[in-house]
């Protein structure tokens, strides 16, 4: 599935605009102990978290993952919006909890 594909058939927000959205996501990860992610997760997956801080960019882009949604309506801080954006990394934000986020990514068939 795509990125964009994700955004039509959920009601979560784009937060970075004018991105490739065209990006593939094959698979997700949920985390947010940044370490723990760091050393697990694999490229191309969307990122569950609801840290929102400017390390979780530099994660993402560690670990080349597809996007990041950031779940339970976490208020993203401006620095990370700032870093997201100056580095291509993909934003979205999911008003439902990590654990209803992860239900309807499987129920998409990510």
């Amino acid at each position: 599935m795509k990125v964009k594909e994700l955004l039509e058939k959920t009601t979560w927000d784009l937060v970075t605009e004018d991105m490739d959205l065209d990006r593939e996501i094959k698979g997700a990860y949920v985390g947010d102990l940044l370490s723990w992610v760091m050393g697990n997760g694999n490229p191309d997956a969307a990122w569950v978290t609801v840290q929102v801080h400017t390390n979780v960019v530099a994660v993402a882009l560690l670990r080349e993952f597809s996007c990041v949604i950031i779940a339970d309506n976490a208020n993203i801080s401006d620095e990370m919006l700032e870093a997201a954006k100056e580095e291509g990394l993909i934003l979205i934000e999911s008003h439902l909890s990590s654990f209803d986020t992860c239900k309807k990514l499987v129920e998409l068939g990510v």
